[in-house]
């Protein structure tokens, strides 16, 4: 008999969705090529260090306050199964977030079936066949593919193969004594492997066609963080180290084993040069296998086919029943939110989780019944922006949504913005969807820079220009945009505003009710 569901990929994305099956007794099966949990993060980072915040201390007592700060735990009914239970360490190590999916998916239940690669999969009328490496076939009417972006994406460059890559190369520094290494590739993995040399290599360069984004300024945490940015310094305080701007046109490996690099400048009166290198290390980021997919399933690719193209429900937009869950949502808000990250999917699974269950198994949306008061209404709103870490962790992408019909409001939690948009909760008359949001500019400016005036905190009459990340109300009427509300903040990054601030919430809620008639 075929499962209900079947998943790929035993991760925290495929970890998180399992055990919300297995809490609610569903039908299900985990399949993981590894001999355990997590087996992507046994071998990366490389260097092994996360770049993901893991605050033990924050003060609140509040857990779901403490997740704002806590980026690696999942999701939980269980408040003792948390990350920062395995590490003190404000950046931990990927060993530690390994130890502890093992031990999430132990105390979860989950049922999980290790060593079992997936070879192919095709469909059928009555859904999906899943073929492991022993020619075992698994059957499922639903397939949800959380495998991250499990292989190394490489540029079109003539003699690329010739070159070292970020999966593969041999990371001990001692290695690269006085050497000249070329390190193609400006996110994180590039410079977390130049950081990494540093002390040994006589020079580093570091290229790429497009410029270095700082997360700090763009707010998308997978732009370079600064945990990896010392190169930055010791390129700009001119040690023999360098950021080039451009394009490598060709690598060619010399008899000697050195590299022969045609690099196109974007910035130099001379655009074309000859550089020369004893290594090159291409960092160039990760890509989906689809190569397991018959031609009649396989999803549609798109992102220089790095990422399968989704529907707002998290589904293949060309093989209905086929749905993505983990970093693989990323498509979705690629390099605006934080859907790469398991601070922000493990929130995106949730809301897959509810969807499937809405679609499959006639449940309905988590709601919480409310007056249709104004000042009710507002008071709700404000009190979970204040709290939410779901709405904080995936700005813009999830909402709550309160939705007004005559004597009843229903108040639901953390549902993709995009899928309400998209009538996944049905048709209303009425509707309020609540987003934290940056303001339309956030990641132009300098935002350590004193001279550029901002939005001041409580000026709700401006926040809708605020460069910080501040609540959003936005009013449908059958379906239609129709309003659009900004509060403000106070110092402490929160919405408990005096009443005179929170006051042209409640007018607002009220003008829109009462304008609808």
């Amino acid at each position: 008999m075929p499962h209900d569901y079947l998943i790929i990929g035993a991760g925290p994305a495929g970890l998180q969705l399992a055990a919300l099956l297995e809490r609610d007794g569903h039908d299900y099966a985990v399949l993981e090529r590894g001999a355990g949990p997590g087996t992507f993060f046994t071998r990366f980072p490389r260097h092994r260090q996360l770049i993901s915040i893991n605050k033990v201390h924050t003060g609140y007592r509040d857990p779901e306050l403490r997740l704002r700060m806590d980026w690696n735990s999942l999701l939980s009914d269980d408040p003792d199964l948390l990350f920062t239970r395995y590490s003190e360490r404000y950046f931990p190590q990927a060993d530690d977030l390994v130890r502890y999916l093992s031990d999430f998916a132990s105390a979860t239940g989950v049922q999980v079936h290790y060593d079992t690669e997936i070879v192919r999969i095709s469909r059928d009328d009555d859904g999906f066949t899943a073929v492991d490496h022993r020619g075992r076939s698994w059957r499922a009417r639903r397939l949800v593919v959380a495998t991250g972006v499990s292989r190394l994406y490489v540029p079109p460059i003539p003699g690329i193969e010739t070159a070292e890559h970020y999966d593969t190369f041999e990371t001990a520094p001692a290695s690269f004594a006085d050497q000249q290494v070329l390190v193609i590739g400006k996110g994180n993995s590039g410079f977390e492997t130049a950081e990494a040399l540093m002390e040994k290599a006589a020079v580093i360069h570091v290229a790429g066609p497009h410029s270095v984004k700082m997360a700090w300024q763009t707010h998308y945490v997978g732009h370079l963080r600064a945990v990896n940015n010392n190169f930055l310094d010791t390129y700009q305080l001119k040690s023999q180290n360098s950021v080039l701007d451009g394009i490598v046109e060709s690598i060619e490996r010399q008899g000697d084993g050195r590299y022969r690099v045609m690099f196109r400048y974007a910035r130099t009166v001379e655009a074309l040069r000859e550089l020369f290198y004893d290594r090159v290390i291409v960092c160039t980021g990760f890509r989906f296998d689809a190569s397991v997919f018959d031609d009649d399933c396989r999803p549609a690719l798109v992102i220089n086919d790095r990422f399968p193209e989704q529907t707002p429900a998290y589904e293949s937009t060309t093989v209905p029943g086929l749905y993505f869950a983990g970093t693989l949502t990323q498509q979705r808000d690629f390099k605006k939110s934080t859907s790469g990250f398991i601070h922000g999917f493990r929130y995106g699974v949730r809301a897959l989780y509810r969807i499937l269950i809405t679609r499959y198994h006639g449940e309905t949306w988590p709601a919480e019944k409310l007056e249709p008061a104004p000042d009710v209404i507002s008071d709700a709103i404000i009190t979970r922006v204040n709290r939410s870490s779901a709405l904080w962790q995936q700005f813009g992408v999830l909402g709550d949504v309160v939705t007004v019909d005559g004597a009843i409001a229903l108040y639901q939690e953390e549902v993709p913005v995009a899928y309400t948009a998209d009538g996944g909760l049905g048709d209303a008359r009425h509707r309020f969807v609540i987003t934290l949001e940056y303001g339309p500019d956030h990641d132009k400016g300098d935002p350590f820079d004193i001279s550029v005036p901002r939005v001041v905190e409580n000026d709700a009459a401006n926040a809708h220009d605020a460069s910080y990340l501040h609540p959003v109300v936005r009013y449908y009427r059958d379906g239609a945009m129709a309003g659009v509300h900004h509060l403000a903040e106070n110092l402490d990054n929160q919405w408990n505003l005096p009443a005179v601030h929170q006051q042209p919430l409640a007018v607002f809620v009220k003008e829109c009710l009462a304008d609808a008639g």
